[in-house]
């Protein structure tokens, strides 16, 4: 039921509306006043005689017209008066009010106070005690006592930020009354339900004489409940209680000044109770914002806080292979980048040399660096990346062969690493792939569901520590650590003791890999610069700063507990913890109103047990409709007049020479307007300015040179293309003249041989600086290893190790019959200068070339790689394989081609030949065949660089084309 806010002083004066009949009848028989023409010709008509004429009936419009203003001045006169107070409480037993006081009552609270004080008037009135109780206080007296004492509480209460706690309210006001039963109990509502609000249903259980409900309109009850930080825009979620009609508000996202950084709009369509919409801004401006907020709503709903939790994080990306566009899904960044794309910004160095692109990324200030299978960093950057870290930065690293390979003392690892790798099939193997453990309550991926069908066949190990338990975030069912992580400064290093692609475990191609990416962003800190732990790292957060009623923060805790945050847990706001910011000033977490994707929606008032009179909250004071009502029927007379007077012809004589003069006005005005108007000078009357003279000046004074051939060559272009329109074989020149004596022409000697025994044509060798020349022209690069030349710089090192990690090949040559690359059995100088080479670079495990391998393969069916010598074996890229069975070995990027090779064999003495074809240095022992194979090696060598695993795959192309039906 309902009850209008309408009566009238004078009722009784409504009965004169039963007249209206009967001033309809006198209406229609007065009509106006008949229209008189003046006609010069009197005279004539005067002798005519005159007939008796009578009057026409009024027009319906017109009768309609006095008929409303009748009835307005009778509705007047019966004084109807708006939001009256009138005396409707029961004198059966005291007034229990029940008063909604959280946040969606902060934009009328003052006619909440004022309904809930004409009640308290009334009972005082009538001499009734008042109970009253508020749904967000968290004590309560429900008592009855004097109307003076519930005024009192009334005018001390004030809107919470909170969400409404009826069950508690109830139970109190029902512990208050005891056995009393209310005579009258107002419920002053919000209109949203809380939880599963059965609040009307126990209302009706008190069994009051009268069960009233009043509530505002519900239009003020907008909420945003979620912000996600995408990759071009903030999207913004929120809520609304009345569906009926679409809606737009308006958004404003502000920073910790309180400074407008962006506008954005949502819209509810008619019907929706939730829509969201985007805030768009840079990357940079967005992680300044700290607070969004609904324009002309001021609620502790209508704000929404942000964290550092809320930033999106800049991820930077290094990868130890080479980007294969032809092989994405074996890609180490193909994985990451899709797993994080959604939640942080992925930026790519443009160089692939580690020394340049490392400090290019450390300066665009990333929250985290992710490094897929990178084992050595160049050795001038590891400094920079390491404070890097300790000012706050994450480095998350995944395991691969290069990292299996790498130095077991890397500062830049969280545990210390065995040599080598865990794999099916090897000595510290498992008999079957090995499935996931729990995650531990300590680690961030705590509260994920348990793995399910994740599998890992290969992993890097860690040593046995005492503290390796605790620097485990995810292990195998064995117990080995599978994600480990060590604290360095403010900053942290976590190890994937697998790799970034599929090869290693099936853990990329699973849901578990995104949230735990995710996780991981989410700890680390914006920019990288803030100290580590803040806010998230603590069990219990304190208050920092509180939001009050209106969407403010304020540095009042008033009495809020400390905030327990629980991994994998979402906190809720109630009366312990307010909405606000917990922490401090050097990290806080945000805890909002309303939980993530919640809904508004009304109080079910359905079923009751006993009926009950819905009402609206009063206005700011009663007031009459009298005076608008005399004041309606006051301009309906004015426009009867009118009416009247136009029909009796008032109107109807213009002034023809007024009008003809006006227009002969306007007609002068506008020729005048025409005569001045300034007409538009040509090109060649328009003055220059001074800027206009100066481009016109350089205009001609350029002109005669643009008629020659655009040329935009730059130096070095000509040497540049020489090299790019053919195949070129190349060396690194080490300035020791007869070892480069021999590496020319022994790269001479096999292109001759290339020439004549394939159809490739190389053109002819290519010295290289590997300091300043471009490598990047050159599939392979043969490297002559000399004790005596200098030995190369930490930058032209970098240089090779990018070209290798590009792509491209290097081959080393210590021309000294080398057998073993350990530091025990390398004991020739030119060993040892390999070695020291060697150590600055990230390279894969080595093995020498299987017998299954292509290089063997690939154009002369080959089962050694001699050269000058033949006892040393050729090492390349070590492939992994799968229960030894090296026929079933795993796709690999880069087209399955190894790096880096390294021989003793000295191959540019046994191809090196003169201007004649005759050879230069004698094969040891002295044996021409022995040079042909050298020289079958070495085509194999540059068959193997051009065309990859192309010759392993023909071995599939029977069960392939039986596949196809052909």
């Amino acid at each position: 039921m309902s009850v209008l806010p309408l009566v009238f002083s004078s009722p009784l004066m409504l009965a004169a509306l039963v007249a209206l009949p009967a001033i309809w009848w006198l209406l229609r028989l007065t009509p106006p006043k008949p229209v008189t023409e003046a006609f010069p010709p009197l005279r004539i008509l005067a002798s005519v005689l005159k007939r008796e004429e009578t009057p026409s009936k009024s027009p319906w419009w017109l009768t309609a017209l006095r008929m409303l203003m009748a009835a307005l001045v009778i509705l007047a006169i019966a004084d109807p008066v708006v939001n009256p107070k009138v005396g409707t409480l029961s004198a059966a037993g005291p007034l229990a009010l029940i008063i909604d006081n959280g946040w969606a009552t902060a934009n009328d609270w003052e006619r909440r106070v004022r309904t809930a004080d004409a009640l308290i008037t009334e009972a005082e009135s009538a001499d009734l005690p008042v109970s009253l109780v508020l749904t967000a206080d968290a004590e309560n007296d429900g008592v009855p006592g004097t109307a003076a004492a519930a005024r009192t509480r009334l005018a001390a209460a004030a809107p919470r930020p909170l969400r409404p706690d009826r069950t508690k309210a109830v139970t109190a006001l029902r512990t208050g009354l005891g056995d009393t039963r209310p005579g009258t109990l107002a419920f002053i509502s919000d209109g949203i339900a809380s939880g599963d609000d059965t609040i009307m249903r126990d209302l009706a259980g008190l069994s009051p004489q009268s069960l009233r409900r009043i509530e505002g309109s519900g239009s003020d009850a907008i909420a945003l409940t979620g912000a996600v930080n995408e990759a071009d825009a903030m999207r913004i979620t929120a809520t609304r209680l009345d569906k009926a009609a679409p809606r737009t508000i308006a958004l404003t996202a502000f920073d910790t000044r309180g400074r407008a950084l962006s506008n954005g709009r949502i819209t509810f369509a008619a019907g929706e109770t939730t829509a969201s919409g985007t805030l768009t801004a840079p990357f940079e401006l967005r992680n300044d914002f700290a607070r969004i907020g609904i324009d002309g709503f001021a609620t502790a709903g209508s704000t929404y806080l942000l964290d550092d939790g809320f930033r999106r994080r800049r991820v930077a990306l290094l990868s130890g292979e080479a980007r294969d566009q032809s092989q994405p899904l074996l890609s180490p960044l193909y994985y990451i980048n899709r797993a994080l794309a959604p939640y942080a910004d992925l930026v790519q160095p443009t160089e692939t040399d580690l020394a340049v692109a490392l400090p290019q990324l450390l300066e665009q200030k990333p929250s985290m660096v992710i490094m897929a299978d990178i084992g050595r960093l160049p050795e001038d950057t590891t400094p920079a990346m390491t404070r890097w870290i300790q000012n706050g930065g994450t480095l998350v690293r995944f395991a691969g062969p290069r990292l299996a390979a790498a130095p077991a003392d890397d500062p830049l690892v969280p545990v210390r690493l065995r040599q080598g790798e865990r794999a099916l099939g090897g000595t510290l193997s498992w008999s079957e792939p090995q499935p996931l453990a729990p995650y531990p309550a300590t680690s961030p991926f705590a509260g994920m569901p348990r793995p399910q069908g994740i599998t890992v066949n290969r992993q890097v190990l860690a040593e046995p520590t005492a503290d390796l338990s605790q620097r485990t975030w995810a292990s195998l069912a064995d117990g080995t650590p599978l994600v480990t992580v060590r604290t360095l400064g403010a900053g942290r290093i976590v190890l994937f003791h697998v790799s970034a692609e599929a090869t290693w475990s099936n853990l990329p191609i699973s849901g578990d890999f995104v949230e735990m990416l995710r996780r991981v962003v989410q700890l680390s800190r914006s920019g990288g610069v803030t100290s580590e732990g803040g806010a998230a790292a603590q069990a219990a957060l304190p208050p920092y700063r509180l939001m009050n009623a209106d969407g403010t923060l304020v540095t009042e805790t008033r009495g809020a507990r400390p905030l327990e945050t629980v991994a994998g847990s979402t906190p809720v706001s109630d009366s312990e913890h307010p909405p606000g910011l917990y922490g401090s000033e050097e990290g806080f977490v945000a805890l909002n109103l309303l939980p993530r994707d919640a809904t508004l929606r009304p109080i079910e008032s359905t079923n009751l047990p006993m009926p009950y009179t819905s009402e609206a909250l009063i206005g700011s004071e009663a007031w009459s409709l009298k005076p608008a009502l005399f004041t309606a029927a006051l301009i309906l007379l004015l426009v009867d007049t009118l009416v009247v007077l136009a029909m009796a012809g008032t109107f109807a004589r213009p002034n023809r020479l007024r009008t003809a003069h006006a227009l002969l006005a306007i007609g002068m005005i506008g020729a005048a307007a025409v005569a001045i108007s300034p007409r538009p000078a040509s090109a060649q009357e328009a003055p220059q300015t001074p800027i206009q003279a100066q481009v016109q000046a350089q205009a001609q004074t350029q002109a005669p040179s643009t008629q020659r051939p655009f040329n935009d060559t730059r130096p070095g272009d000509t040497e540049i293309l020489s090299h790019l329109d053919n195949t070129h074989l190349a060396y690194v020149v080490t300035g020791e003249s007869e070892v480069d004596r021999i590496s020319e022409r022994g790269l001479a000697g096999l292109t001759e041989f290339l020439t004549y025994r394939t159809t490739l044509e190389p053109g002819a060798p290519v010295g290289l600086d590997i300091a300043k020349d471009e490598l990047s022209f050159y599939s392979l690069i043969y490297w002559p290893i000399s004790a005596n030349a200098e030995m190369p710089s930490a930058a032209a090192i970098s240089r090779i190790d990018a070209y290798m990690r590009a792509g491209g090949t290097v081959l080393f040559d210590t021309r000294d019959q080398l057998s073993s690359l350990s530091s025990a059995s390398g004991t020739s100088p030119n060993a040892e200068r390999l070695q020291a080479i060697l150590a600055d670079l990230d390279i894969p495990p080595l093995e020498p070339v299987p017998t299954d391998n292509v290089l063997t393969k690939s154009f002369y069916l080959l089962s050694s790689f001699p050269g000058r010598y033949s006892g040393s074996p050729l090492w390349i890229e070590a492939q992994p394989h799968n229960d030894g069975e090296r026929s079933e070995r795993p796709a690999r990027s880069g087209d399955g081609v190894s790096p880096i090779m390294i021989t003793g064999n000295d191959l540019a003495g046994a191809w090196a030949t003169d201007e004649n074809g005759a050879p230069l240095l004698p094969t040891v022992p002295p044996d021409e065949m022995q040079r042909e194979y050298a020289f079958r090696s070495g085509v194999n060598i540059m068959m193997y660089m051009l065309t990859g695993n192309y010759k392993a795959d023909q071995v599939h192309i029977p069960a392939l084309l039986e596949r196809l039906g052909q």
